[in-house]
């Protein structure tokens, strides 16, 4: 009688020394000159000294998933994208207080190792750790079977980043007549998606493989499209103009994100005809007789990322945003709160 094993149990010690061979490549290319080391060893290494140019430096950490949206990538066998989705959620919410992300960990619950498929998750954590400017330094594989199906994963990560002590952007620098400053979302980016699959695949009953004039593409597409990055858009706001906040546009929508930085006794006011949110929002809502209410609570309705700035900062922003390939525009504006029983109000409607 043959006794028990670790691989018997489903547990395959080999294929996870696969999967960090593979990803060695990609992991190289994530990186910045503090890191010491390489891939393999029991912790991350990075060097501190940097931190000495700061009179006070302030680390900021932050740590997120991409939710459901994991289920679409893993429905079109495509796992080279919701990495960058990965590092988005998380060094997006390091830079809102003004944060440099310095590095990123991984991690990765699947039901089997396939190597392949590991590797190309970590690419795509990879390829948004360059895109952040931020490190990759570690992470970890885990197999869960019995937990998982085999085709079945989950990621996670965190990061870390460091501002000036007197440089932290948030609520307390928000001033009456400063100016609300919107950046497009490249679509969806990685929230409410337990609401649009509903949509799309239960009440809709679409593929994701049905080509849709609206997207231009396919509706599995469209879905996978990475959430953009806009850490060092965010960073180089804070160095050519006076910044005073920044918000991360994620679960909760646009207004309740950025009420999370506006102090009690002010009011935003948004502008719904400053923009007009990009097909795949409309859908959701017709398809599933989603109310507006809804909506704008739960998705971002293309704006991922808002800076608030003073008004003689508006026209430096713009511009340097618009350098960057940034779709910005003058969102709102900041006032006293005065009969405003909430934080943040959307008027207005989007342009037919």
């Amino acid at each position: 009688m043959t006794g028990a094993s670790y691989a018997a149990a489903g547990v395959d010690i080999e294929a996870g020394d696969r999967a960090v061979e593979l990803m060695k490549e990609w992991v190289a290319r994530a990186t910045r000159p503090e890191v010491v080391g390489g891939l393999g060893g029991f912790a991350g290494l990075f060097d501190a000294s940097a931190l000495k140019r700061y009179e006070r430096p302030l680390l900021a950490t932050s740590t997120d998933g991409v939710g459901t949206k994991v289920a679409v990538a893993q429905k079109m066998d495509r796992h080279d994208t919701i990495g960058r989705d990965l590092v988005g959620m998380v060094v997006d919410d390091l830079v809102v207080c003004g944060a440099e992300p310095l590095f990123m960990t991984d991690y990765i619950a699947t039901g089997k190792v396939v190597p392949e498929r590991i590797a190309a998750v970590v690419k795509g954590i990879a390829e948004g750790c360059a895109l952040a400017g931020c490190a990759l330094v570690g992470g970890e594989t885990a197999e869960h079977p019995g937990l998982l199906a085999p085709d079945e994963y989950d990621v996670a990560g965190a990061g870390t980043g460091v501002v000036e002590a007197d440089r932290v952007l948030g609520a307390d620098r928000i001033r009456p007549g400063d100016v609300v400053i919107a950046m497009a979302a490249s679509g969806l980016h990685s929230n409410g998606y337990s609401l649009v699959r509903h949509v799309f695949f239960d009440t809709a009953g679409w593929a994701l493989d049905r080509e849709v004039p609206e997207f231009g593409r396919t509706l599995g597409e469209e879905l996978l499209e990475p959430t953009r990055i806009y850490s060092l858009d965010c960073l180089a706001l804070t160095r050519t103009t006076e910044v005073h906040a920044f918000s991360h546009i994620t679960g909760g929508g646009l207004a309740n994100n950025l009420a999370r930085v506006v102090p009690d006794h002010l009011h935003a006011s948004l502008d719904r005809s400053t923009w007009t949110p990009d097909p795949v929002f409309t859908l959701v809502g017709e398809l599933g007789s989603v109310a507006r209410p809804e909506l704008e609570k739960t998705l971002n309705m293309g704006v991922g990322m808002v800076a608030v700035v003073p008004e003689a900062s508006v026209d430096v922003a713009l511009a340097t945003l618009a350098d960057r390939d940034v779709d910005a525009w003058v969102l709102g504006g900041v006032t006293e709160r005065g009969d405003h029983r909430e934080a943040v109000t959307l008027t207005g409607d989007h342009p037919a």
